[in-house]
């Protein structure tokens, strides 16, 4: 087995443009738009904070379930692909869901609500809310 240590990966034809191919070798994937461009672990409840992230530069309570994360990297556009999830610690079973308004994306930001599923309406301030987010940066 060999080891290749580098600090760049750098493509041939194009700087930004690495394929890897894929199980079976019948595929390739752009190494590059298969990553995860932003990423945020945070708390929404109580006193509203990021415990980890990654291209996240801030995060915003708006109102009952309503948070903005900004990126630190703007996107190339507004057509990102958003997942959610959104929990909370308690005795109670309660289901919330995490979804992105999607009237609101920019290439710097977008507004992300938490709701209740379990019957119950309204919004609801999360204390377990994780967002992963794909696309092209700029």
């Amino acid at each position: 087995m060999s080891t290749i240590l580098v600090n760049t990966l750098t493509g041939t034809s194009t700087a930004g443009s690495i394929l890897v191919t894929g199980e079976g070798n019948s595929t390739t994937t752009s190494l590059q738009s298969g990553l995860t461009k932003a990423w945020v672990n945070f708390n929404g409840s109580g006193n509203v904070a990021i415990r980890d992230s990654y291209n996240v530069s801030s995060l915003a309570d708006s109102d009952v379930g309503i948070y903005t994360l900004s990126w630190s990297n703007n996107f190339a556009n507004d057509d990102y692909s958003n997942a959610g999830t959104a929990g909370q610690n308690s005795n109670a079973l309660i289901t919330v869901s995490c979804a992105i308004d999607t009237t609101a994306p920019t290439t710097s930001a977008s507004l992300y609500n938490t709701n209740y599923e379990n019957g119950s309406s309204g919004r609801f301030d999360s204390n377990q809310v994780t967002i992963q987010v794909s696309g092209d940066l700029a």
